[in-house]
């Protein structure tokens, strides 16, 4: 009987917060319908933001009254409206389906919010004088008073449908975040990658450059009074150029491998099956074999990160994994690119403890593509990728 009680005079509370909002309410519709009124007059369209304003704060009042009752969030997702012009503000004023669904609940909430209060309370005192009766005279439970809970309940569960985005709109936020963070990813991983050039560049190719520069001008100096030294600097330039176009080599092949444009992603894959020291087994279905090939060909960027996968996947493997045997799998549909690597080493890789498998995800990610990473310890070790493509 006291734990019921309890219950009772809580949901009470509520309600009485729940009646207060209705009234809240009259006043936020009354505010709604001035503002829409002075917007079609055009004189008053800057109301109309301030207005949707005003209601967004009266129902995340109520998500989080009825989260407090429920236990469970109620989700919410809103177009901005303190960004861009007063014509973009009224329109996502307007047009946004969240401040529908507010206004939907706030005209609904004006007649149930006291609706339910007023039945709640003219329960309560009837649920006491029965409860208290049957409780005391025949030992049993309360059997009115836990309805003063359930018309809260039922309250909750009334915001709850109302505020709450359809499945559509829920699958459109979710998707609109995930767009969000992938580019948020992309952008880090285009830095680094810049970063990586930068420094290629700064430590490999321009070193040897300056080297190249001197030596040639050291040659120049000495070419009249002593051609011998004069051309064993010029050999020496000769040498210093070689490692300079060798390095200038290496960051292309870090942008966009030549062996792609010149052999095609099977091909280019094979090529780093022979040079990954491991025994690789590489399978693929329906791809081109190189550029005269008939089979299918993705776009450029496209086979860039699928070979960046393979390379990344096959340089762990051999590094880490103890394995002497992986093999690789490309196929496609109609829509996607399939990359898969499998070797059978130790396992327990871990996306936390470097950045390659990091820069993997970001590089799919921003292609929309998708990474799966199966390692447990013991192994195998499995990296499976979808790339979207248009062939």
């Amino acid at each position: 009987m006291r734990q019921a009680l309890r219950n009772a005079d809580r949901a009470l509370v509520h309600l009485l917060v729940g009646a207060g909002l209705s009234l809240v309410g009259y006043l936020a519709v009354a505010l709604v319908l001035v503002a829409l009124t002075a917007s079609l007059l055009v004189i008053g369209a800057g109301m109309l933001p301030e207005a949707v304003r005003t209601v967004r704060r009266v129902a995340d009042a109520e998500r989080r009254r009825t989260a407090a009752w429920s236990g469970r969030a109620v989700p919410g997702s809103r177009v901005p409206l303190d960004e861009g012009t007063l014509v973009v503000r009224v329109r996502n004023a307007v047009t946004d389906p969240c401040t529908r669904r507010e206004l939907a609940w706030l005209v609904s909430q004006t007649v149930y919010g006291l609706v339910l209060f007023y039945a709640a309370m003219a329960l309560f005192p009837v649920a006491l004088l029965v409860d208290g009766v049957w409780c005391g005279l025949a030992r049993r439970r309360p059997v009115l008073l836990p309805l003063v809970p359930g018309l809260a309940s039922l309250e909750a569960g009334l915001s709850r449908a109302l505020l709450s985005p359809s499945p559509a709109d829920r699958a459109l936020t979710e998707r609109v975040e995930e767009l969000a963070a992938t580019r948020a990813g992309a952008v880090a991983a285009h830095g680094a990658e810049l970063r990586r050039i930068e420094r290629d560049l700064h430590d490999g190719t321009q070193a040897h450059l300056v080297a190249l520069s001197m030596r040639i001008g050291l040659a120049r100096r000495a070419y009249d009074s002593d051609p011998e030294s004069a051309r064993k600097m010029l050999d020496d330039a000769q040498d210093q150029a070689e490692e300079a176009l060798a390095d200038l080599r290496h960051v292309v092949r870090g942008i966009h491998p030549p062996v792609l444009t010149d052999r095609g992603l099977v091909g280019a894959v094979r090529a780093l099956a022979a040079s990954s020291g491991l025994e690789v087994g590489v399978t693929a279905e329906g791809l081109a074999d190189g550029p005269e090939d008939d089979g299918a060909r993705a776009p450029a960027a496209v086979e860039a990160a699928a070979y960046f996968v393979v390379a990344e996947a096959l340089s762990n493997a051999a590094k880490h994994s103890g394995a002497g045997h992986a093999a690789v799998e490309l196929s496609h549909t109609p829509r996607l690119l399939r990359v898969r690597v499998r070797d059978e080493g130790r396992g327990g890789a871990d996306e936390g403890r470097g950045s390659g498998l990091l820069g993997v995800r970001r590089r799919v990610a921003a292609l929309d593509g998708t990474v799966v990473l199966t390692s447990p310890d013991g192994g195998p070790t499995v990296m499976e990728v979808e790339l979207p493509c248009a062939w």
